[in-house]
């Protein structure tokens, strides 16, 4: 059934089951698996509901003027400090995410790493590290497996089980996808190096899947909509579903600015403005924020009452502390012959052999390389790198350096560990405001030295690579103190203990029976670099849970 002849509308006046505050990665599954269980839902979004011909190529608008995130210069600031003791200020280098139902899913690069059996338990098996609040999960990889499969197949991947990755209960639906020539490069330095690079795991389809069809490689997936629906987005694979449930509303150019409580300490409210202004509340029985691992700790500290003073579901003091942002580096290399690395989806291989990184080295970490074009496939980008490897920056010379660069070149990117610190977190501004009025987010991050360290060991694996791949010239670099990151966890962690964790195993607040978080802030640690599949796979159990609770009576 298409969406418009089962859309339903509720009135505000009138309870529903659920609230679901986002609709991107972890919303929007969400919304799929409980208005298909039977359940009432209205999901609420700031952003509009885009289709793939709304989608362009153009790199301007997408890359400069941020046209699918919240940007700064829209009324949407934020503020960024590397101390407590330093005044935060107003920047475009901060925290970037989409604004469009579906959220970061529609326009990520699509790198689907699952977590592996010591990710759970690494804190356990490694012991502490003295000023952070490095932990074990609550549960463990074998609990979250089967909801891995159910993003691979529900949401769509392509890959290749790798000689490194976990155990799974089921294949990939679909096959890896084609290998580029920036891949080739990296699975052939590294052979030559002893490593191993196998197909990347990708949310892109190889192939028709799930009545969607395969990618058709225009090269232009970080940052982009997808044009065809080949991209994994939850706008293309789930909120179609909740809505042809007939039990799913999704209100979009909706900006949620408080949870309200009954007089028993329930959430009976989520109070928001529509796009015109107009301020409304939803009544409802329980709600999920599911709005991102900035705005969901915001929207819990906008809370605040004379019963929660320090923010909703925040006994612990928890909410917005031990932010982690995923560490990066790149070594950008320059081939004689031709390289093409802007064609078809950003990586095709992957290198693992670094995923835990040996304790004698003398500090924490790990991740993975993968292979990509160093300015994301895109000309202009290219074009503002400007002189790179000595090449002019202006007239004849200019133009013959630029093509040469971006036809010949290739980066090894890697992506890494990110500690949870109490230091690092989201806070309300004192003084800047957004267009609604509302405190902006205030970020305070400053890496831990371990997470610097882990980004100089992949830069010097990286750049080894890069030599083996033959490269003529190379250049590469550390992505310190994170300028700008989407990738935003940690914030409403979960635990087993009250005191120490916002939400437990089941993402339900430890304060505030029927109140569910679920997003890139459950995450405990900062996986090694791809967090969104994990993210999905929390969002699935989630909601399984949160069915059973239902059915049990006691939300």
């Amino acid at each position: 059934m298409s969406e418009a002849s089962n859309s339903v509308k509720y009135s505000t006046s009138e309870d529903v089951d659920f609230v679901i505050v986002g609709s991107g990665s972890a919303g929007g599954i969400i919304a799929k698996e409980l208005s298909t269980a039977g359940y009432s839902v209205v999901v609420l979004e700031q952003g509009p509901h885009l289709k793939a011909a709304d989608f362009t190529h153009d790199e301007w608008g997408v890359k400069y003027n941020f046209d699918l995130e919240w940007d700064w210069r829209k009324g949407h600031p934020q503020t960024r400090r590397r101390t407590e003791n330093e005044e935060a200020v107003v920047g475009d280098s901060s925290l970037r995410y989409a604004h469009n139902v579906g959220g970061g899913s529609v326009h990520f690069s699509g790198n689907f790493w699952r977590l592996r059996e010591i990710d759970f338990i690494e804190a356990s098996v490694r012991g502490p590290i003295a000023g952070t609040n490095f932990v074990d999960w609550p549960i463990t990889y074998a609990e979250l497996e089967p909801y891995y499969t159910k993003v691979d197949w529900e949401i769509g991947l392509s890959g290749l089980q790798g000689p490194w990755d976990p155990p799974r209960s089921r294949d990939y639906p679909c096959a890896p996808m084609p290998v580029k020539s920036s891949g080739v490069l990296l699975e052939r330095a590294a052979k030559k190096l002893g490593y191993t690079a196998y197909p990347a795991p990708v949310a892109i389809l190889s192939e028709p899947h799930n009545d969607r069809p395969a990618c058709i490689h225009c090269g232009l997936c970080n940052g982009y909509g997808c044009e065809v629906n080949a991209k994994s987005s939850t706008m293309v694979t789930m909120i179609p579903l909740a809505l042809a449930s007939g039990n799913c509303e999704l209100r979009t150019g909706c900006t949620v600015s408080k949870i309200n409580l009954d007089e028993s300490g329930r959430a009976n409210e989520v109070v928001y403005w529509e796009q015109d202004g107009t301020e409304s509340a939803q009544r409802c029985k329980a709600v999920v924020l599911s709005a991102n691992g900035a705005e969901t700790p915001r929207l819990l500290l906008l809370s605040e009452s004379a019963r929660h003073p320090d923010g909703l579901a925040n006994s612990s003091g928890m909410v917005g502390k031990n932010l982690m942002f995923n560490g990066y580096s790149q070594a950008i290399g320059l081939f004689d012959e031709p390289v093409h690395a802007y064609k078809s989806i950003p990586a095709t291989r992957v290198v693992h052999d670094f995923w835990e990184l040996d304790q004698s080295l003398g500090f924490y970490g790990g991740g993975g390389i993968d292979s990509r074009h160093p300015f994301g496939g895109n000309l202009i980008s290219t074009a503002l790198s400007g002189g790179m490897f000595g090449g002019a920056n202006w007239g004849a010379e200019y133009k013959e350096s630029l093509q040469h660069l971006f036809t010949h070149s290739c980066s090894f990117d890697g992506h890494t560990t990110s500690l949870p610190l109490s230091t690092n977190n989201v806070t309300l501004d004192p003084t800047v405001k957004d267009v609604w009025g509302r405190p902006a987010i205030r970020v305070t991050y400053n890496e831990h030295p371990d997470d610097l360290a882990t980004m100089r060991f992949f830069l010097d694996r990286s750049l080894e690579l890069m030599d083996a791949a033959g490269a003529t010239q190379m250049e590469g670099f550390v992505d310190e103190n994170s300028p700008w990151t989407q990738h935003l966890l940690g914030t409403c962690r979960m635990g087993n203990d009250p005191e120490t964790s916002v939400v437990d195993r089941d993402n339900r607040s430890h304060d505030i029976p029927n109140l569910f978080m679920c997003d890139g802030s459950s995450m405990v640690s900062s996986s090694r670099g791809q967090p969104t599949i994990t993210i999905m796979a929390l969002a699935f159990r989630a909601a399984d849970l949160i069915i059973q609770s239902a059915r049990r009576g006691e939300i």
